[in-house]
């Protein structure tokens, strides 16, 4: 065990830990770009287009396959262009300060109402494919950068957990709002009973759009990069792509990173269609406490998945604790599939997906960075644009199949749109037939407690795991911290050349 021990102090030696105020202000920017992207690339984007503006759901699902195909494209390449920027700022941080502002403002205009296109529907499609594909090419630079910062500031789990830790409890803000908020869609975009809806729900776009892009940019004066990792070689495109898929803990991982993309966007989905269909069921206590009861019980599952994750990570490992995390979000959707028109079970279920969620923002990155980390190790480069680039590739057109494929099972179950007075098919979720609102929780929650269960089978084989592997961590933060410190003097001595008086 003497090894083991000395795996662990060694980065501790080396490393430079990350302060908290860098972790802080990198954790807040990144739950700001996430709070914008779950309305704008979520299920809000996908109600505000069919249920309020009367986009039929067959375009509302091609204009999903198509952002799907381009969200798909744009990552890789970003990836790779991101990797290998050169700028006194770094890799990374000329990405988020400068297009801060134009996040902000393609979101803002994502939600404009145009005159007298209410209902037309090629226009519409039309919009919201071009909203799409705007926001998310700043989304995609933005938050790629955000989501690898960490790896560029820190080697070693112990020095990049406050990093994670602090997401998560921001992560408060960007899963909490958008579930709050979802709750009211209904209500304050029914503009017969509230003449004034759409303006509140514009305004409050534009205040969450102007505050998150200020968030952003003002957060990279907080946190940096490692100099020298920008002047390093980087393979061309089509090698680092192979590397990429030859990499065998990647691959695994990828199973991991697909059900999570593909449960948070069916989750979400969700949420209003829930209390409305069943809020006022027998044996539930109304739509409103219903809802408080389901995410409080999976607030308390947040809270001491985080606890139990972050107390036993460097005894159990990352790997056993992301098994727990799938087994314990599987058995919640599983429960929630089957037995959610039972208010008490899903309460149940609510609870367990929490602490399955909680394992998701704090372990996967953590196990993303394991993976970078042993690239390196075989291939001499830090790539962690590339990387994430790839894994969008692979991942990212699970958000546009998890909105389409809800959808389609629900309809399969006998969801039934009625026309309006102004002709425009609405859903009226507390109408809906029996059938339609049992087949409910299979179009919720069965497809994400399939997909956990595989990704349960994938970690089991994951190899970065044991006393071996903290050795070769260990190793690599020290090499970080020598190549960082020999950069800082060379640019010291020629700061000091620069200065001197010549001869």
């Amino acid at each position: 065990m003497a090894i083991a021990k000395n795996a662990k102090e060694m980065p501790i030696q080396h490393e430079r830990q990350v302060p908290t105020k860098s972790a802080v202000w990198l954790a807040f920017a990144d739950c700001m770009c996430s709070l914008l992207c779950s309305a704008a690339e979520g299920s809000v984007l996908t109600y505000f287009y069919v249920y309020h503006m009367g986009l039929n759901w067959g375009l509302a699902s091609i204009a999903w396959i198509v952002f799907g195909i381009w969200n798909a494209a744009n990552d890789p390449i970003y990836g790779f262009i991101a990797d290998r920027t050169k700028n006194k700022l770094g890799r990374r941080i000329p990405w988020i300060r400068y297009g801060a502002p134009f996040i902000a403002l393609s979101f803002i205009l994502t939600w404009i109402k145009f005159p007298s296109m209410q209902g037309n529907q090629a226009f519409l499609m039309t919009q919201m494919i071009v909203c799409l594909f705007f926001f998310d090419l700043l989304y995609t630079a933005i938050a790629s950068a955000l989501y690898v910062m960490p790896y560029e500031m820190a080697i070693t789990n112990k020095a990049r957990s406050p990093i994670f830790i602090w997401k998560i409890i921001f992560s408060i803000i960007s899963t909490g709002i958008p579930m709050f908020f979802n709750g009211l869609l209904s209500d304050m975009l029914d503009t017969s009973a509230n003449p004034n809806g759409y303006t509140t729900f514009m305004w409050i776009m534009i205040g969450v759009g102007i505050f998150g892009g200020f968030v952003m940019f003002f957060s990279t004066f907080f946190y940096k990069e490692n100099g020298y990792i920008k002047d390093e070689p980087q393979p061309k495109f089509w090698d680092g792509l192979k590397a990429c898929l030859k990499n065998k803990s990647f691959l695994l991982f990828e199973v991991l990173s697909i059900t999570v993309i593909y449960a948070q966007s069916n989750l979400m989905n969700g949420l209003t269609a829930a209390w409305e269909m069943w809020g006022d069921a027998p044996g539930w206590l109304g739509s409103g406490l219903s809802q408080y009861l389901c995410l409080g019980a999976m607030a308390l599952g947040v809270v001491i998945a985080l606890l139990v994750d972050t107390k036993l990570r460097e005894k159990w490992g990352a790997k056993n604790l992301t098994l727990v995390m799938c087994a314990s979000m599987a058995a919640g959707c599983f429960l929630g599939s089957f037995f959610g028109r039972y208010l008490y079970a899903l309460i149940l279920a609510f609870f367990l997906i929490g602490a399955g969620f909680a394992g998701g923002m704090y372990l996967i990155p953590i196990v993303n960075g394991d993976v970078i980390d042993k690239d390196e190790m075989v291939n001499g480069s830090r790539r962690e644009g590339t990387y994430a680039g790839v894994n969008s590739l692979i991942t990212k057109p699970f958000m546009s199949i998890a909105q389409v494929t809800y959808m389609a099972i629900l309809q399969g179950y006998g969801l039934e749109g009625k026309q309006d007075t102004a002709g425009q098919t609405v859903y009226k979720w507390a109408e809906q037939s029996a059938a339609a609102k049992n087949g409910f929780f299979i179009a919720w929650m069965l497809i994400p407690a399939c997909l956990l269960v595989c990704s349960f089978a994938a970690m089991s084989f994951f190899p970065l795991h044991g006393e071996k592997w903290n050795e070769e961590k260990a190793a690599l933060a020290k090499r970080h911290a020598e190549k960082e410190t020999a950069y800082e003097q060379e640019i010291l001595q020629k700061e000091a050349k620069a200065a001197s008086p010549k001869a």
